[in-house]
């Protein structure tokens, strides 16, 4: 086994998972909303989401399955203007509770097993990183089986741990009364996530 191949992958994902995004927004603001269940919920629903694109690449690198890359776009384009309205959503939510009393605010979004689904398969980073990445890494075992075994339990566990290590970290700043700020903050990500996806997958069309 190429164990240096295989801790690249792992410090890969773990940077992955952990920079903010759709997924890492959602998990957090809906942690805070409905505690660490329906966080644990949400990150189920994502990571079934991830299960379902590793599939998808696994298949393609077999040659058992091929897609149309207009197809491919449109799917990043709805992703794109799905994680846009949620981001509007926590952008209108935080900037309507920004003067109220830190014990009335809350996370817009409550998450959940579909809306973590959801959000996961629409993401364009890992769209991006299961059709383009993932397959780099295939090379950890000479036997090409063992090596997609180890790849997807590896981000199995490292999903759900980087993960509630961010619900964690965002539960703590939540008691800050600059939560307000934060949460406006990770919705203009997202909006800029939206836009800036968009930008690129309607490039690719023209």
């Amino acid at each position: 086994m190429n164990y240096l191949e295989f801790y690249l992958y792992v410090i890969s994902v773990v940077v992955m998972i952990a920079t903010p995004g759709p997924v890492m927004i959602l998990v957090a603001s809906a942690g805070l909303k409905g505690g660490y269940r329906k966080s644990l919920q949400t990150i189920v629903g994502t990571n079934l989401a991830s299960l379902v694109l590793i599939a998808a690449s696994i298949l393609i690198l077999k040659g058992m399955l091929s897609v149309d890359e207009i197809l491919f776009v449109l799917i990043k384009v709805l992703g794109c203007l799905y994680i846009g309205y949620l981001g509007v959503q926590i952008l209108k939510e935080a900037l309507s509770k920004e003067d109220q009393p830190l014990t009335t605010v809350l996370s817009p979004i409550d998450g959940g097993l579909v809306k973590g689904f959801l959000v996961g398969i629409s993401n364009p980073k890992d769209i991006i990183f299961f059709s383009s990445f993932f397959p780099q890494f295939i090379g950890i075992h000479s036997n090409i089986n063992i090596s997609l075994f180890i790849l997807v339990i590896a981000w199995i566990i490292l999903d759900f741990l980087t993960l509630s290590v961010v619900y964690l970290s965002f539960n703590k700043l939540s008691k800050s009364r600059i939560y307000p700020k934060i949460l406006a903050l990770c919705g203009g990500i997202l909006v800029i996530i939206a836009v800036y996806g968009l930008y690129i997958s309607l490039q690719n069309i023209f």
